[in-house]
């Protein structure tokens, strides 16, 4: 099963007031495991850019001057995208952004029932929680020291990793679990075996006197339930 997780880096928060995707980093999954395959660009917003996001990601106008419009890699894009489930942390923003770039160009909208939303998936595991990228990176261990600022590729990296683990870690499958359970059962019975003697069977049967003693019990019984049948008629 291939999936693209992917991240989105824009002007601002509302397309529909004028803001502009400025990066997409793509990884593509393959079984939920990394293929190494990647998809990042940059493009030319064609307005300013302003502090408040600039802050947050570091794209400045001076270094998106030079870079290509989103029509111009549009076809590479989708050729990447291809058909598959897309992946995406907060999805509605990235997907808001990515088909308002597309209608932009005359494009078919992607569509939304391709979209998965590991926000949506962490609020269902983890209630009541933060569900930022940065906070559930935290709670699974995964490593986010190198990310200082906001950038779609990076955080598309850690989303891969994040989403890994929101949907099974590194095991994924019944099929895998029951021969790890197969494996820990055979490593414990050899542990055991190792470590316990083997003692010989205790004899068990009753003796002479036992049995002497015993049908001197019963017959301090009146009319017993579970001699009823037995007795000769």
């Amino acid at each position: 099963m291939r999936e693209i997780i992917f991240d989105t880096e824009t002007t601002g928060f509302d397309p529909a007031s004028g803001d502009r995707l400025v990066e997409i980093g793509c990884i593509e999954l393959i079984n939920r495991v990394p293929t190494g395959n990647t998809f990042h660009a940059y493009y030319n917003p064609q307005r300013s850019m302003p502090a408040a996001a600039e802050a947050v990601h570091g794209l400045s106008d001076a270094f998106l001057s030079d870079k290509p419009l989103f029509a111009e890699g549009i076809d590479e894009l989708l050729a990447f995208l291809g058909d598959c489930p897309l992946v995406a942390h907060n999805a509605r923003f990235d997907f808001g952004f990515l088909n308002h770039e597309l209608t932009l160009c005359g494009r078919v909208e992607v569509s939304m029932d391709r979209m998965i939303d590991t926000v949506a998936i962490a609020r269902t595991m983890h209630p009541g929680a933060k569900h930022s990228l940065d906070a559930l990176c935290t709670r699974y261990g995964i490593d986010r020291s190198h990310r200082i600022k906001h950038g779609a590729l990076l955080d598309a990296e850690l989303l891969a990793q994040l989403y890994i683990e929101l949907t099974g870690g590194r095991q994924i499958g019944l099929t895998l679990g029951s021969e790890r359970e197969d494996q820990d059962r055979r490593e414990e019975t050899a542990y055991l075996a190792a470590v316990r003697p083997v003692r010989p069977a205790r004899p068990h049967a009753a003796t002479a006197e036992e049995l002497e003693r015993h049908a001197a019990f019963l017959a301090t019984l009146d009319k017993p339930l579970w001699l009823d049948g037995l007795a000769p008629g």
